[in-house]
């Protein structure tokens, strides 16, 4: 099974909502990934708000908190998706890395991140089952890198 690993600062909000909408898609269509999340500034907890969103949308949090990312986060990997990190943050440069950097503050617009999370997940798997090519909005490490010494 190949895991998306989808990272935020605080671990706190769009992580924590990107990770659970994709394992509650991948569940319904019984899709062979999962998702996981981190941070690398991470909060205390998740914001009450994000659990209040969940559950409205159907999904709970099973007793997760926010955590750092660690090194065998990265490396595990299939892909790492950034919702705000930058790559020189990362203890490790995983080999698919992408930023979305199209995504609203959670902070001041909850809903309308919550609603961009959804279409890039959707966007994602279809990419992942190979029903659409790549978005070209995203951002990934080989480019990144491109000019680089």
């Amino acid at each position: 099974m190949k895991t998306i690993l989808f990272l935020c600062p605080h671990h706190a909000a769009k992580s924590i909502l990107a990770q659970a909408y994709f394992n509650h898609r991948v569940k319904l269509e019984g899709l062979p990934f999962q998702a996981d999340s981190a941070g690398t500034d991470p909060s205390e907890q998740i914001w009450p708000s994000v659990i209040d969103l969940l559950a409205r949308e159907g999904m709970t949090l099973h007793s997760q908190l926010p955590r750092k990312v660690t090194r065998d986060d990265l490396l595990r990997a299939f892909q790492v998706i950034s919702l705000g990190c930058a790559l020189e943050e990362m203890e490790t440069v995983p080999q698919q890395f992408t930023v979305w950097e199209d995504v609203p503050q959670a902070s001041t617009d909850l809903e309308g991140s919550w609603m961009a999370l959804r279409r890039h997940v959707d966007q994602l798997l279809a990419e992942l089952v190979g029903t659409t090519k790549p978005a070209s909005t995203e951002t990934t490490a080989s480019a990144m890198n491109r000019n680089t010494p």
